[in-house]
């Protein structure tokens, strides 16, 4: 297995840091690792302890290498939070080539143009993703590489992240002994494996639901168009628990997830369970409908805020309605809850490969379709250049060619 074959996605959560391994194999991506560690260090997704953060990195890469049996010395990091911001920009650059075809260089080239853009000192750019190409005055193409023209122009979206928080997440995945190949958008990213291209031309929302924190991405006409965080998620439920329990909150969690239901009329009475309270350590008995009591107001609330953020933000009534993500929104009774306070099209989105068939895996699989996606352009345009690796395995053949001929001369020998 070539290394050039493998990339990895580091998503680095309230919760969990997951390290997620793909191959690509003649342009197809497969699940072969994950690994997973407990995140500490960081809360309401953002870093405050480097070293618990770059611990939890540790743990995590680690994992994946015993699951795999390889060395990861490079990944796709995924970043998100509520100081992404998103701006509109265009660049325009003449046609390089003599012969007026549109290549690779050129496409960079506009991009670099759009990224002209006046920038606080405290911001720095992410990512430009691209909306539309224009060559010589034809709108709404998406790949112009291999058409003819003289004036190649781009529509783009800049992505700009407060420098602080890049910074801080770059320094703790180095400290964990690893490069950074690229920073990835997670709202996009993940919209782009999540939602399909009908939602996301229509116009849809994708709502990640995590332990700290919840990303609100809307995407319309193709392409993501707003983002936004809010600082709820499922660490919010877990403390309800805590205190309508009064038990400790690694037990609340654990009930969370064993027992936990965000539907009042899908849970059970007879399913019981017992915690230890606080103060004292008598065990008390408690069922399913009593912890749904807890849980349903704030899964609600958190809903509720998602449909009054989307509101600000300045859209309402999209066709293509919520779709939901991670770890969070897997309990049993959010999608019911979901469509209760938003009233419109919802459903939850898993990803379609062995191994991380959850909501909770979507953000770190998404890096990874992401990273396949912008590979697959570039093989396709450079058609010459791709081809060399076969032609690099010609000598190989032929190496091996000599080595049978001369086994055959040897047999015949025998009977000369």
């Amino acid at each position: 297995m070539s290394s050039n074959d493998i990339i990895v996605s580091l998503d680095i959560g309230t919760s969990k840091v997951r390290a997620i391994i793909g191959e690509i194999n003649n342009g197809t991506l497969q699940i072969i690792g994950v690994g997973s560690a407990e995140s500490e260090g960081i809360r309401k997704g953002a870093i405050v302890d480097i070293d618990q953060t770059v611990h939890s990195i540790r743990n995590a890469i680690e994992h994946a290498e015993r699951m795999v049996g390889i060395e990861i010395s490079e990944v796709y990091v995924g970043i998100t939070g509520n100081h992404i911001g998103l701006q509109s920009s265009h660049g325009v650059v003449a046609v390089s080539n003599e012969d007026r075809e549109i290549g690779e260089e050129d496409i960079v080239r506009v991009l670099k143009a759009a990224e002209v853009i006046a920038l606080p000192p405290e911001r720095e750019i992410i990512d430009v993703v691209a909306k539309q190409y224009v060559v010589d005055g034809l709108h709404d193409i998406h790949d112009p590489r291999g058409m003819i023209g003289v004036r190649l122009e781009v529509d783009a979206t800049i992505v700009t992240g407060a420098k602080t928080a890049i910074h801080n997440l770059l320094r703790c995945v180095e400290k964990a002994g690893l490069h950074v190949k690229d920073l990835v958008l997670m709202p996009l990213s993940g919209g782009q494996l999540a939602l399909s291209k009908d939602e996301k031309v229509m116009g849809s929302v994708l709502v990640d639901v995590g332990a700290g924190a919840t990303t609100i991405s809307v995407f319309q006409e193709g392409t993501l168009t707003a983002t936004s965080t809010l600082p709820i998620g499922g660490d919010f439920v877990t403390n309800d628990i805590a205190y309508g329990l009064r038990t400790m909150s690694d037990q609340a969690e654990k009930v969370k997830l064993k027992f936990g239901c965000a539907w009042i009329d899908e849970a059970l009475e007879d399913t019981t369970f017992k915690v230890t309270r606080i103060g004292s350590n008598v065990e008390k008995e408690f069922n399913q409908v009593f912890l749904a009591n807890i849980i349903e107001p704030r899964v609600q609330e958190i809903f509720h805020l998602v449909k009054n953020e989307v509101k600000r933000l300045g859209f309402e009534d999209l066709p293509g309605g919520y779709i939901l993500s991670g770890g969070t929104v897997s309990m049993p009774g959010v999608l019911k809850a979901a469509q209760a306070e938003l009233q419109t099209s919802v459903r939850i989105a898993i990803p379609d490969f062995i191994g991380v068939r959850d909501p909770g895996f979507v953000s770190g699989v998404g890096v990874l379709h992401h990273v396949l996606r912008s590979i697959r352009p570039r093989s396709n345009n450079s058609g010459g250049a791709k081809k060399a690796p076969p032609r690099k395995a010609a000598p190989a053949e032929t190496a091996n060619k000599p080595g049978f001929i001369e086994r055959m001369k040897n047999m015949f020998s025998e009977f000369i």
